[in-house]
């Protein structure tokens, strides 16, 4: 399995968005180059409220371009970079990706996916109503997440778009992605 990274995104400071870059550097153990989110313990300020000593499962988020599709089709218009994520892929299911799955980029770069983005009230600010088209429910009344997946850097490595994204499962048993 394999698929394409459409964009890259990064920003030095906080902000909601982030502006699109010809490449980024991903760092082993840390996350994207000069992002506000890198480091080995957590960033997201929510986070570093609840514990600032916490691992940084969340160095490097991804988001699957299909889902401005389907936002758009309830209206809203959305571009990479602008829902915060680092890599936009496409022609990749990330969020059902098992706990674990490697995503080998480009020439030498190596993620591990941790687990689902949990999408915030931001996303209402940036456009009204938003959020509840990437956090909803299931016919079981499961929530269920779909503004990406967050991710460890294993290996470094420069991310391009139109790079290769290959897709390595763990061994099973699989476990389904849970926020983080």
């Amino acid at each position: 399995m394999s698929g394409r990274v459409t964009a890259v995104s990064s920003n030095g400071e906080y902000s909601f968005t982030k502006p699109n870059r010809d490449s980024v550097v991903l760092l082993a153990g840390l996350g994207v180059e000069g992002d506000v989110h890198a480091g080995v313990t957590v960033k997201h300020r929510s986070r570093v409220a609840q514990d600032p000593t916490q691992p940084n499962l969340r160095q490097v988020h991804l988001i699957h371009e299909e889902l401005f599709a389907e936002v758009g089709e309830e209206g809203f218009k959305v571009a990479p970079g602008e829902l915060g994520e680092n890599i936009t892929t496409r022609g990749i299911d990330l969020l059902r990706l098992p706990v674990g799955t490697l995503l080998r980029i480009g020439d030498s770069a190596v993620l591990e996916v941790t687990g689902l983005r949990n999408p915030c009230l931001q996303i209402d600010t940036f456009q009204d109503g938003l959020l509840k088209q990437v956090v909803g429910r299931d016919e079981a009344g499961n929530i269920v997440r779909k503004a990406g997946i967050m991710s460890i850097v294993r290996e470094g490595g420069v991310v391009r778009p139109g790079d290769t994204v290959d897709i390595e499962l763990p061994s099973g048993p699989h476990q389904p992605l849970d926020r983080v």
